[in-house]
């Protein structure tokens, strides 16, 4: 019985992460049409971090300060939720969001390479590989007629979505080496609120703010990327470490352009051609010969 409650735990938590994160590329790009990019990303983590927060007194956690948690926090606030989330926001004002969600799909690559070099109890074998590379060959047959750059400025943004994919990888692999001992919504909390604190010091630094336009849109994009994109989903996703390969873990990344390419249909009424059901279905194949098998037992 508790097995099975276990595994409802980890698909329901996957589909969580797969679901929710795969709204935030337009979340995100309906916010920088509005706000600058940093003092988006900022308000966002000052909002979720001061959330975290209230739950950890509420449920009377403690915030660890061994010199491991120190480590992954400092980790967490540089490579995880400052530099990175920079690259992405400030790159979503020059690529589509369906061209960012694709280039994020190459974390995977990155996690399967840093878990084999740093986790020896992860390396990473023919299935892990292959399924990466039928994933992400998925992504690319359901966007492939969509590859359309108008902006000088988009090969850097591309650039800037890919180097984030790289840091990001590598802090998750820090996260799974360092973190079993800490609660996810700590590690959280102390990441987001290093994160807030450097992008709004970028902000104050580099961004105007006269032209910003607080409007109902561009607060609902920052809510719901507080609240439901970094509360419920970080929470959810380092829950899942816990229990899961990180490469098995990164898989999310390829679920997250689908869920785009559904939700552009379902509330922008735009029509989905054959290329997506043959693309969703070669990433979700890709996800089974990644060994869907330790998935669904709940291996870490």
């Amino acid at each position: 019985m508790n097995g099975n409650r276990e595994r409802f735990k980890i698909w329901f938590g996957f589909f969580i992460v797969s679901t929710v994160w795969g709204s935030t590329w337009l979340a995100i790009k309906i916010g920088v049409e509005r706000i600058p990019p940093f003092l988006a990303a900022a308000v966002r983590f000052v909002i979720a971090s001061a959330i975290l927060y209230a739950i950890i007194r509420f449920r009377g956690l403690v915030i660890t300060r061994t010199p491991d948690a120190k480590k992954l926090y400092l980790a967490m606030g540089i490579l995880s939720f400052s530099i990175p989330f920079a690259l992405v926001y400030w790159a979503e004002q020059y690529i589509p969001s369906g061209l960012a969600s694709i280039l994020f799909a190459a974390f995977p690559f990155w996690v399967a390479i840093f878990s084999h070099v740093m986790l020896r109890n992860e390396p990473v074998d023919g299935f892990k590989l292959a399924g990466i590379v039928m994933g992400f060959a998925g992504i690319l047959i359901i966007f492939w007629g969509d590859f359309t750059l108008d902006n000088s400025l988009a090969a850097i943004g591309m650039g800037a979505m890919v180097f984030s994919t790289v840091l990001q990888a590598y802090c998750l692999i820090l996260i799974k080496r360092l973190g079993h001992a800490i609660s996810p919504y700590v590690m959280n909390f102390v990441g987001m609120a290093m994160g807030a604190g450097c992008l709004m010091a970028l902000s104050l630094a580099t961004e105007r703010w006269e032209g910003i336009t607080w409007d109902a849109a561009a607060l609902l994009s920052i809510l719901y990327l507080a609240l439901i994109g970094s509360v419920v989903t970080f929470v959810t996703y380092y829950c899942l470490l816990k229990r899961i390969q990180a490469v098995y873990l990164s898989l999310t990344s390829l679920i997250n352009p689908i869920v785009a390419v559904l939700l552009g249909a379902l509330v922008l009424d735009e029509t989905l051609g054959a290329s997506v059901s043959a693309g969703a279905g070669l990433v979700l194949v890709g996800i089974v010969v990644a060994n869907g098998r330790n998935l669904v037992r709940g291996r870490a």
